[in-house]
Parts: C-alpha cells; structure tokens; sequence
C-alpha cells in the first residue's frame, strides 16, 4: 500500500504560492516551472495542479491533461536552448528515486557530449533561472 498524499509537499506550496518560483507555464490544470537545481540547461518541471502523489495514484483525467503540457514544455526547451534532444523523467516511489510526492515531469533539455549535472542540494543562481526562464516563456509563446 502507497502512503497518502501530503498536502505540504513542497510542489503542492509552489502551487499555492506559498514558495517562490520560477514559473514558464500556467493553465488551468497545469503549472510548469524552473528546477532550482537543474540537472542541464533548461531543466523544467511540468506538475499537475491536482493532488497526486505519483502517476501511480493519479487519475487518468489528470495524466490526459499533462502529457499534452509535458511536450510542449519538451518542444520549447529544445527550441529554446537548442538542445539536441530532450529527457523526460518521472519517478515512482522511494526505490524509483522519486523525493518529492507530488506527480512531476523533468523536462531535461539534453546536449551531444554534455555530461548531466547531478541533482544535488546546490541551487542555480537565481539570475541564471530568471534568463532561462524567460527563454523557454518566448519559446512557449513562439518567439
């Protein structure tokens, strides 16, 4: 049996807006925002505004309206910061590496010979969020 969700995830205060961040894309059933420890330029995550913990208790509505987010957060990225391909990642549970417990989509933009960054407790200067961040906001606008 799967733990409950916890409605103090760190997510679900993004989504609330009781945690700064760095938002590319808001609908009305979607956010997607800058990982403050990226793993590669670029690095988004797309989460669902409804409380689920993982894709493994998520209703299948919810998923209906990410994956659509998903891609084209994935299709901007690569625009964005000319990436020559583009990692998506989700995790499920402890043993799958999953650390916050709310459903989320790594959008990884990915480079020829570029090695990942390891997703540590080091945050990206804030300067450098807002910049890539406004770039992936163009791209999602088409600019």
């Amino acid at each position: 049996m799967s733990a409950s969700y916890d409605p103090d995830n760190i997510f679900a205060k993004i989504l609330r807006g009781e945690i700064p961040s760095h938002r590319v894309y808001e609908d009305e059933h979607t956010v997607a925002f800058m990982d403050v420890m990226p793993q590669s330029t670029g690095h988004a995550l797309v989460v669902p505004k409804a409380a689920s913990r993982n894709l493994l208790d998520a209703d299948p509505a919810v998923l209906a309206q990410i994956l659509p987010v998903v891609q084209k957060v994935a299709i901007a990225a690569k625009a964005a910061f000319k990436s020559d391909g583009v990692l998506i990642i989700q995790y499920n549970e402890p043993a799958a590496g999953q650390t916050v417990f709310h459903l989320h989509f790594h959008v990884v933009p990915r480079f020829e010979g570029q090695p990942m960054r390891k997703h540590t407790g080091t945050m990206e200067n804030p300067e450098v969020l807002t910049a890539n961040a406004e770039a992936l906001r163009q791209a999602l606008r088409g600019r």
